[in-house]
């Protein structure tokens, strides 16, 4: 894979989407509220980081740990991603988008798998931005089902463990054939990274900003992308090899 030693532009963003419930709070809103305004935030930017050229997406939507929420807001949040679907499918379809989800789908229920797997049939071919949605999905998770299916590879005897290295591992992880992201942002004024693309984010320029998800524009994203474009992006050199080259 290669790797810039700029900042310029990232060829792939993830963003974990927090302060939807307090952002509601702060409204004397129900939490749905802030739900759906976190809806249309990753309408507009989803548009604009198409429109800046991002090769890449990555939107952390619900992890593996919020199944713990109250089975009210959890029963919500699936019937938003359903709707969600069934209203954006066919227009990010139509602007060359192409859509990927990932996580521990089997947790989901059938009727959310299929329309997942149709809207990632439908968009397959596309060549514009991908738009990968995290469902259900820890990062440790992750890491432990590209373990998993690397022993059973070697125990059916297709591989030998001594084959198996970190690009090996690489190629069973959720986000495999993508570029790791360069830019993680994560709104909503917590810095951590919640077990979110563990293996992905090694090198990867973190950014957290105060402003809770509904209110995050494109004057926001802006922001994120000009302080990436500042960092030098260094793998492990001295300042002066990156200089050299």
């Amino acid at each position: 894979m290669k790797k810039s030693n700029s900042g310029g532009m990232p060829r792939h963003i993830a963003v974990i989407m927090d302060g939807n419930g307090r952002w509601a709070a702060g409204r004397a809103l129900p939490r749905t509220a802030g739900h759906g305004m976190g809806v249309r935030t990753v309408k507009q930017i989803v548009e604009v980081c198409a429109e800046r050229g991002i090769e890449a997406l990555t939107l952390f939507a619900f992890s593996s740990e919020n199944w713990q929420r109250p089975r009210e807001e959890v029963s919500m949040l699936m019937s938003r991603f359903l709707e969600a679907l069934d209203e954006e499918i066919e227009g990010l379809h139509r602007n060359g988008l192409r859509l990927r989800f990932v996580g521990n789908l089997t947790q989901l229920s059938a009727a959310l798998r299929e329309r997942m797997e149709a809207a990632m049939r439908l968009t397959a071919d596309n060549q514009g931005m991908t738009l990968v949605i995290a469902v259900a999905y820890g990062g440790r998770w992750d890491i432990a089902n590209a373990a998993r299916e690397l022993a059973r590879r070697c125990a059916a005897g297709e591989i030998q463990s001594d084959a198996i290295d970190e690009a090996a591992l690489g190629a069973h992880l959720a986000l495999a054939g993508l570029p790791d992201p360069d830019l993680l942002i994560r709104t909503g004024g917590e810095q951590r990274i919640s077990n979110f693309l563990l293996w992905n984010l090694a090198y990867t320029e973190l950014y957290f900003c105060d402003t809770l998800w509904p209110d995050f524009g494109a004057r926001e994203l802006d922001a994120a992308i000009e302080h990436f474009s500042r960092r030098q992006r260094r793998f492990g050199l001295t300042p002066g090899q990156v200089g050299a080259r």
